[in-house]
Formats: structure tokens, sequence, C-alpha cells
């Protein structure tokens, strides 16, 4: 099995490629396969974009534990 050297994109970029899907879903210009390709490839970016920031928000929590503050809010 042949494994593949290309990254994710940065989360920056899922964000602007997720702009980017949404603009032309809404514009009705795609047809059907297309749409669905796209709504795949947004789900992805999406669940993407989560996990990167559920990892950034654990990273700010342990670091506020090592300096002993409490600045995130965990109401959620």
């Amino acid at each position: 099995m042949e494994t593949s050297d290309v990254q994710p994109p940065s989360f920056e970029e899922a964000i602007e490629r997720l702009e980017k899907l949404v603009a032309s879903l809404e514009g009705g210009e795609l047809g059907l396969e297309a749409s669905v390709d796209a709504y795949e490839e947004g789900l992805g970016l999406a669940r993407q974009c989560v996990e990167r920031l559920d990892r950034a928000e654990l990273r700010v929590q342990q670091l506020s534990e090592l300096t002993g503050r409490q600045d995130v809010d965990d109401s959620e």
C-alpha cells in the first residue's frame, strides 16, 4: 500500500475552502453529482476543523492549568 505525503490543509485553508464550497452550493450552478461531491468534501473539512479546534482548546486548558489560571469557559 502506498502512503500519501499530502498534508491536510491548515485550519485557515480549510475554512477558506469551506466558504468557497458553500458559495458554490448556494449559487445553484452545480449539478447533482457535483453538489453531492462538494457537500461530502465540506463535511470532511468541517470535521477536520472541529478536531483542530478541540485540540487547540485542550492545549489552552492544559496550559492554563500549568499556570494556575482558569480563563477557559467550561460552561459548554
